[in-house]
């Protein structure tokens, strides 16, 4: 195997082998505590412009399984301690690495992940460059920056996905959803019709009983100019991820950058109206600050560091985690239902 060097913006390198594609990378360094479900990790939008570090320790061990892909890759560079060559599962259908070969997913593998992320812990998130020799300089750690996410990987194409039995119609404003969403809404009888996120507030609430801003990459700052086609929507909203900050922002909210943001599929929540707590699957590097937002109360918190998971509206209900998720925890689907209650339906 080649010989590959993880170098990150803070000086630290570290000396392991290629893995996937061959090649040099940059992009923002984050760690994703999933246990499974790496085919999902490697084609989630919202890790666009990023390296990812997986912290669990081997990958790969149950191949490829195409139909579990989100679509295409978006990472832009992926980091193992271990990968499996040979995977054992009767789905598999071939091993990871190809897959990386052919989507040309540039990685390494043998470094000490339990290190790297303990390093994003203490000093926070930070770019980093994968490449096959040592640069010469800084510039390129020093200058990148993650620019035009949601334009990157949300469609402008408009689609209509109808429910078996239609009770309800409602548009999702497209941030970067993978499809989810939509299944989620299906399955409660709602019709929905996809628009891009540069629509008009006229454009989205057109013939609908109800708006879902869906999830999406980067920084909310990026396509604030949504905000106010957001302040102008009177019907019911439902929000996650990115959406979920844009629609604090149309009510006054703050939004605050973490310092090593929210990856995985084991987050912690507590449901602040019942005793509960839940695990939920996360990817964001931003939150709400919940006391800021005009009319809503904090409905759920994030365990780990006390931050808001979800806030609650007269007329909408929003979560900064990922509800309708793949390969990841599924039993916070009662605010799906929550959301119909609010729409005036009975689930």
């Amino acid at each position: 195997m080649k010989k590959a060097y993880l170098v990150l913006a803070n000086g630290k390198v570290f000396e392991g082998e290629a893995f996937g594609a061959v090649g040099n990378t940059v992009g923002e360094l984050v760690f994703t505590t999933s246990v499974v479900g790496y085919l999902e990790t490697m084609t989630d939008p919202n890790h666009y412009g990023q390296i990812v570090v997986q912290t669990f320790p081997m990958l790969g061990n149950y191949g490829v399984i195409e139909e579990d892909l989100l679509g295409k890759p978006y990472i832009n560079g992926y980091i193992v301690r271990e990968y499996c060559e040979i995977p054992s599962n009767f789905r598999s259908q071939y091993e990871i690495e190809k897959y990386m070969v052919d989507n040309s997913i540039i990685g390494i593998c043998g470094v000490d992940t339990r290190e790297l992320t303990k390093i994003i812990r203490e000093e926070g998130s930070m770019n980093a460059v994968i490449c096959t020799s040592l640069p010469a300089d800084k510039a390129l750690l020093e200058s990148y920056e993650i620019k035009d996410a949601v334009k990157s990987v949300a469609s402008a194409d408009s689609a209509v996905y109808a429910a078996e039995d239609e009770k309800y119609k409602v548009t999702l404003v497209n941030f970067g959803s993978v499809g989810n969403l939509i299944k989620e809404f299906n399955a409660r009888g709602c019709t929905v019709k996809t628009v891009a996120y540069t629509a008009s507030a006229e454009e989205i609430c057109e013939g609908a009983d109800a708006v879902i801003l869906s999830d999406g990459p980067g920084n909310p700052e990026e396509v604030a100019a949504c905000v106010e086609e957001i302040k102008k929507i009177d019907l019911p909203v439902f929000a996650c991820g990115l959406g979920h900050c844009l629609l604090a922002m149309a009510n006054g909210g703050k939004i605050a950058k973490l310092k090593y943001g929210h990856h995985g599929s084991n987050q912690p929540v507590k449901y602040l109206n019942s005793v509960r707590s839940y695990i939920t699957a996360q990817n964001h590097g931003y939150i709400v600050e919940a006391d800021t937002v005009n009319g809503a109360k904090l409905s759920f918190k994030n365990i780990n560091d006390a931050t808001c998971a979800g806030l609650e509206y007269d007329n909408a209900v929003s979560v900064a985690f990922n509800a309708a998720t793949c390969a990841g925890p599924q039993n916070t689907g009662f605010v799906f239902d929550s959301f119909i209650t609010k729409m005036g339906g009975k689930n």
